[in-house]
């Protein structure tokens, strides 16, 4: 009977022989990071492998994020941007940046089929094995074992890279440590915002009776300082109003509305001077399709759960769990609030009360979606750390691998009590233009690890990495890690000796951007959608600017020059933009402001109109940045040559996102 000891064992513990699979290049994570990698070093000549934690592929690019963070587009080459072309062809487009989350999946995992790279699903890393300073073998909780020449970890959270024993960053530096100026610490955080006081205590004016829910009692600490905070944690949600393909939004267990009660307060507060609140200042609603959104946070109380992720990076899978789950029950219960509590605007509550999960969209979930918005984890610690001084271009180096260009952006860390009210501290929104990501930024110390490379928990600071960490971005970075690795396969070499020109060649031939052309990005704009303009043409960085506006996103409503700004809803009355401009001969002329119109934009943007110097007696009308045209036409006058035309764009009072692209003068018959 000896023999059937091992089967009757089997039997009882409920598993079946652990499977060993063989690769050249094993990528730990499904992300979209993962595919780029794994189809790379497929259609380089290697074998792949993919070992996904959960049971869907692309991460936050099929799970909800289909509103896409550009920076710029003209910086996005490779398979990053063959992906969106892609998509282009499922809607009939040339490029697709904004797109269905099951749209995107299907994509990626054709991607995969078509590379002939095996997935597996549910593999939970439970150990790595490492012979010197290179990893041989990687474990899961279910037995699985994975063996590689390179390994590719392209999880959001760094698992491998930190099993592996090389070391990494959690939270925000202390702005000393990397010579930077918007790190750490912040005494001032103008965006996202509380606009009114709000009382935090649970009995208004009494600090003796405790906070309400969601607000931190610890001290602001040292400005610039380090501390152990983590950007703010959310789920980017498919909505739909159709109600043939709309499902409710259900309530979270338990639903108690008073542990919503600083969100009523700010509604209260809002009414009592005299604020309309409107659901565009709660929550930031954009289009991905005419029918369906992506939802991102937006304003003082949204759908980011501020300050409860600060242990989510070094948790074990139970506290992940544990911290996920709490993240959608506090969305959930922020949804029905909205749609149901009485201080709540009735407008609001009817509108909110349209909304609810598309059928065809995350249907094993239930309509929420299958990847939590982790915008900030570990980040490796190697022998370069991209810093604000990089993305400022102060900084420079010869070995890019392709291009960040989004904002340096934080959403908010924490939530605290300042002077008596509650406030949020740790948003960042400044402007980039496209920089290089360093290749040493990727990989590893060869002390600490010669065969591993890290696309998306790469080496930076978190300001840093608040611009790089961006889905294109993450996808380019895959493409160059599984380039070099095959590199270093053929070589023999660790990652770290690798020869760089050979790999800038290959990059390039591979469709990667390196080097920042804005003439070339300007003529790489897609002209049936950018149409070239009559008359006389201003881009927003032809006005003098007035406050710290932010650097948006290139899409096809843009109309001037290579990329527009906003005001990030904040610092309302604090910033303007003002074009001069000279009249060149006689005439009539229409003078037209042009913005990429939304649902979160402002529909009362002041705009002024001085005629050499002078003050027109009628103000312009004010501007709906909503109107699907995206212009508006600010009045005909008629001027003589070498008039002086003087026009004003402010933020004072508006009831949204203020936009500017910039303004069109055209003389008219």
């Amino acid at each position: 009977m000896k023999p059937l000891i091992p089967f009757l064992l089997l039997c009882v513990i409920g598993r079946v022989p652990a499977e060993t699979i063989e690769s050249d290049v094993v990528v730990y994570g499904g992300s979209a990071a993962g595919v780029s990698a794994a189809c790379t070093s497929a259609r380089l000549g290697k074998k792949a492998v993919v070992a996904e934690f959960g049971r869907h592929i692309g991460g936050l690019t099929s799970g909800g994020l289909g509103w896409t963070d550009i920076g710029n587009k003209a910086a996005i080459g490779g398979f990053s941007r063959e992906f969106y072309k892609r998509l282009g062809k499922h809607y009939g487009k040339p490029e697709a940046w904004f797109f269905e989350p099951s749209v995107a999946e299907r994509e990626l995992r054709t991607l995969l089929e078509e590379s002939k790279v095996p997935v597996k699903f549910n593999q939970r890393l439970a150990a790595v094995k490492k012979d010197a300073a290179r990893i041989t073998e990687i474990m899961m909780e279910d037995g699985t074992v994975y063996r590689g020449k390179m390994f590719i970890d392209a999880t959001y959270e760094g698992d491998l890279m930190a099993k592996a024993g090389v070391n990494y960053m959690i939270g925000r530096e202390a702005n000393a440590r990397f010579d930077e100026t918007i790190n750490g610490i912040r005494d001032v955080t103008p965006k996202h915002q509380f606009t009114v006081a709000v009382d935090p205590y649970v009995t208004p004016g009494d600090p003796k009776s405790g906070l309400l829910p969601f607000i931190s009692s610890e001290p602001l600490g040292t400005p610039g300082a380090g501390d152990a905070s983590v950007q703010a944690y959310n789920f980017r949600l498919c909505l739909t109003k159709n109600p043939e393909n709309r499902r409710t939004i259900e309530p979270p267990p338990g639903y108690d509305a008073k542990q919503y009660e600083l969100l009523g307060r700010y509604f209260d507060a809002l009414r009592a001077a005299g604020k309309k609140a409107t659901l565009g200042m709660f929550l930031k609603i954009d289009m991905v399709t005419p029918e369906k959104t992506d939802i991102n946070n937006n304003g003082a109380f949204s759908t980011d759960y501020i300050g409860r992720n600060h242990s989510y990076p070094d948790a074990d899978y139970t506290t992940r769990e544990k911290i996920w789950k709490e993240h959608e029950n506090y969305m959930r219960g922020f949804l029905t609030f909205l749609a149901t509590d009485s201080r709540v605007p009735e407008d609001m509550r009817c509108e909110m009360g349209a909304w609810g999960f598309p059928k065809d969209e995350f249907q094993d979930t239930g309509g929420w979606p299958h990847a939590m918005y982790v915008r900030e984890s570990r980040r490796m610690l190697s022998d370069y750390v991209m810093s604000e001084r990089v993305c400022r271009q102060i900084e420079k180096f010869e070995d890019a691998v392709g291009l960040g260009a989004y904002n340096m952006d934080s959403h908010n860390c924490r939530r605290l009590v300042r002077d008596g009210h509650v406030e949020n501290e740790g948003d960042v929104q400044i402007g980039v233009k496209p920089y290089p990501i360093s290749y040493r930024s990727i990989i590893p110390k060869q002390t600490e690890c010669e065969n591993l490379f890290v696309p998306v928990c790469l080496s930076a600071t978190h300001i840093a990495y608040g611009s790089i960490r961006m889905e294109p971005v993450f996808m380019i970075m895959g493409q160059s890690s599984a380039t070099a690795a095959c590199m270093a396969i053929d070589a023999n070499v660790p990652v770290q000796k690798i020869a760089y020109p050979r790999l800038r060649e290959q990059l390039l031939k591979d469709g990667q951007v390196l080097v920042w052309d804005p003439k070339a990005a300007s003529q790489s704009r897609d002209r049936a959608q950018v149409p070239k303009l009559p008359g006389i043409i201003l881009d927003d960085t032809d006005a003098k600017r007035e406050g710290e506006w932010t650097e948006g996103s290139i899409h096809g409503s843009q109309h001037i020059g290579t990329g527009y700004i906003h005001d990030a809803n904040a610092e309302k009355g604090k910033l303007s933009l003002t074009w001069n401009v000279t009249i060149p001969e006689d005439g009539a002329y229409d003078i037209i402001m042009h913005f990429p119109p939304n649902a979160n934009r402002a529909t009362n943007v002041p705009v002024e109109i001085a005629l050499s110097d002078r003050k027109l007696a009628a103000a312009p009308p004010k501007v709906n940045e909503r109107a699907k045209s995206g212009t508006a036409l600010l009045g005909k006058f008629t001027m003589k040559r070498g008039t002086n035309v003087i026009i004003t764009l402010s933020n004072k009072d508006t009831d949204g996102y203020v936009v500017a692209d910039g303004v069109q003068l055209l003389k008219v018959p």
